[in-house]
């Protein structure tokens, strides 16, 4: 029997203070490629770019492979941030420039830190039926936003509470939650990633760091968070000063994610796959990019430095960035 099992989980009881829940609906993007399969984007939104350090949340499938081709994004690159891929059903392949390579199978966190740049690609296996899970980025504070790219595995022990429908389980990839802390290192102020699933109607009450912003990502089934009802695929923000949370399940069970973390403190660019903190850095990141690909028309002189690393032959051909926009970027946040 697991350890975790048994372990007293804090919780807590009785109305909860504070502002209201903000609930954001998810849009539809279709990912890179020629066979893009489309995701569902909750985050980053007009009226919110970030929660906490958390700047983009992918949630996809499930999806029949068969069908839509599954997840086929070939190299891309990265600056400023780091990538967290969370899976329900599947599994991918994960190749970096800085020398990685994974496979990400379900309850199994892989968190890639680009730092100061890294390329990388994801497939999904050929033995991969169903494809379905989320993909999150967080921005990195102007303290490590330029650290070497680093790589980390981890495999949570769920913690699992007895409901009479059935049992509770929470599964912390990244943080500490209900008594369970991931080892895994962020590089960023204190985050927080937890994957929870609950029986048919069941209540599950935790205590919250009140210093965090937090978000709930519903996967599947109907939830009230705080009393406001959550659909699946919609993301609900609490904002800073909450110290509990009350999660109910409807009448299916309910699978969903957590997030939070400490207010970022700082205004970010965010475009395409970069991070950067204006539109000149956006715009040399980018150049940058193309210049290493070999996608620069009349380009004269040879990049000194990678950034973005070299990666194994054989692979499929590197995405080229779109366009800037006619418009300098602005900082947000």
């Amino acid at each position: 029997m697991s350890n975790l099992e048994n372990r007293p989980v804090e919780v807590v009881s009785g109305p909860v203070p504070g502002a209201g829940v903000e609930v954001l609906e998810p849009r539809d993007v279709p990912l890179g490629g020629p066979r893009a399969m489309s995701v569902r984007r909750t985050l980053p939104q007009r009226q919110r770019s970030l929660i906490g350090a958390w700047c983009f949340l992918d949630h996809y499938g499930p999806d029949d492979v068969a069908t839509t081709g599954g997840m086929h994004v070939a190299r891309h690159p990265h600056t400023g941030l780091a990538t967290v891929s969370w899976l329900f059903t599947g599994e991918i392949d994960h190749l970096d420039s800085a020398g990685s390579a994974a496979r990400v199978r379900p309850g199994e966190v892989n968190l890639m830190v680009a730092g100061h740049g890294i390329s990388h690609q994801e497939l999904s296996t050929p033995e991969t039926r169903t494809l379905h899970g989320a993909q999150l980025w967080y921005a990195l504070p102007e303290a490590t936003r330029d650290m070497p790219p680093a790589f980390h595995h981890y495999q949570p022990e769920p913690i699992v509470i007895p409901q009479p429908s059935g049992e509770t389980r929470i599964s912390v990839f990244l943080g500490s939650l209900a008594g369970s802390t991931s080892p895994v290192p962020t590089y960023t102020p204190p985050l927080l990633g937890a994957e929870i699933l609950l029986p048919a109607g069941a209540n599950l009450d935790l205590a919250l760091e009140n210093g965090f912003e937090h978000g709930v990502l519903a996967d599947s089934g109907s939830v009230l968070v705080d009393g406001t009802g959550l659909a699946a695929d919609h993301l609900a923000y609490l904002p800073v000063g909450r110290d509990r949370l009350r999660l109910e399940a409807g009448a299916t069970p309910v699978r969903l994610l957590l997030i939070g973390g400490e207010p970022l403190g700082e205004r970010i660019v965010m475009w395409w796959n970069f991070v950067g903190r204006d539109h000149d850095e956006i715009a040399a990141f980018r150049a940058a990019w193309q210049a290493e690909i070999g996608s620069s028309p009349g380009l004269s002189v040879v990049p000194t430095e990678k950034r973005f690393g070299e990666f194994p032959p054989g692979q499929p051909a590197a995405l080229p960035a779109p366009v800037l926009p006619p418009l300098r970027l602005r900082p947000r946040g």
